[in-house]
């Protein structure tokens, strides 16, 4: 995607976004819901339904995964679509302020009276936020400015991996059949990267992408030592307002040096699907994904990024598709597949 895509790019994710935040709230309270539904599934662990339950657990996590790396491949076209017109501290910023008030509906009172236990787990709470918050998304929106969409939804898929040697480091076993499903669906992304050549041509935004892979990854994995006690809602809300506080110094420097950003048809409307969509509704279906099926099974899912970031750039930018994209397509397919699988 050259520079002067950026503003079909905008026109796009603007037309996208305006649809998708408008049934945001509406999608958060329903995920939220779901997810009780989940916790009853998977609750039982003994007897005779356990098998039954735990099958449900694996579905419902699988799908939440699915639901969240969707959301978010929108999320790439969106910060190569504002890189022209908001600078990308400020981008990142004004998203979690968006989903702070987003979320606050359903979260705030619970945060509030589990506020004890959050100051408890205060430590823990920092380094998810620092990660998942704060470095993470600021990274990516960083690389929007020399990078394209494409290649951004690309090389964040090599966080799976990372999540994997987290896991195993951990003392988990992987199995060899998640272990080949990701080294399959990873062939396909390589490829897809290098657009089948040994030599690949990295821009200054690759690195910066890489960066928030390996953020994305380590966050990833620190979910799963997430403290029981303290539920899903109250965790988000609290990492989402850590986040924004620990990146509020940078923002003021970004607005002194750079001043703001004008609020116009073409940037509020994308900055609300990141806001609601991509950070509020994505960020709990990742978050409760990740304490049912695990960080390393999550992440093979997450292996359908750049799969789905051609597929929009296709529908949205009217980008063309060679075979190499369709037999990428396949590999990574091949490996979710497989690597998802759970044994009978």
């Amino acid at each position: 995607m050259e520079r002067s895509g950026a503003d079909t790019g905008s026109t796009a994710a603007t037309a996208a976004a305006a649809a998708a935040a408008r049934t945001a709230t509406a999608a958060t309270a329903a995920t939220a819901a779901m997810t009780e539904t989940a916790e009853t599934a998977t609750g039982a662990r003994a007897g005779k339904g356990a098998g039954v339950a735990r099958g449900r657990g694996l579905g419902f996590g699988l799908a939440l995964a699915a639901l969240a790396t969707v959301v978010w491949s929108g999320s790439f076209v969106t910060s190569r679509a504002l890189a022209d017109s908001v600078p990308p501290v400020q981008h990142a910023f004004w998203r979690w302020i968006i989903a702070i008030v987003a979320v606050a509906p359903f979260a705030a009172r619970r945060a509030w009276r589990q506020r004890a236990l959050l100051r408890r787990h205060l430590r823990f709470l920092l380094a998810a936020s620092l990660l998942g918050v704060t470095v993470y998304n600021t990274l990516v929106n960083q690389a929007g400015v020399t990078t394209t969409a494409g290649n951004m939804g690309m090389i964040m898929a090599a966080s799976p991996v990372l999540m994997a040697v987290y896991e195993r480091l951990g003392g988990a076993r992987l199995g060899a059949r998640r272990v080949a499903g990701m080294l399959v669906a990873c062939v396909g992304v390589l490829l897809l990267v290098s657009g089948g050549s040994l030599a690949m041509d990295l821009a200054a935004g690759d690195l910066w992408v890489i960066g928030g892979a390996l953020a994305f990854g380590s966050y990833s994995a620190l979910l799963r030592r997430k403290p029981a006690e303290i539920s899903g809602l109250p965790f988000l809300f609290a990492t989402f307002v850590l986040g924004a506080l620990m990146l509020l110094p940078v923002f003021l420097v970004s607005l002194g040096l750079q001043g703001g950003f004008e609020p116009t048809a073409a940037t509020v409307p994308p900055l609300l699907y990141v806001g609601v969509v991509s950070s509020a509704v994505a960020f709990f279906a990742w978050n409760r994904a990740i304490s049912l099926v695990g960080a390393a099974r999550a992440g093979v899912v997450y292996y359908l990024q750049p799969v789905c970031v051609a597929l929009l750039s296709f529908a949205l930018l009217g980008e063309g598709m060679g075979w190499l994209q369709v037999v990428c397509m396949g590999l990574i397919l091949t490996g979710v597949v497989l690597g998802s699988a759970t044994r009978k």
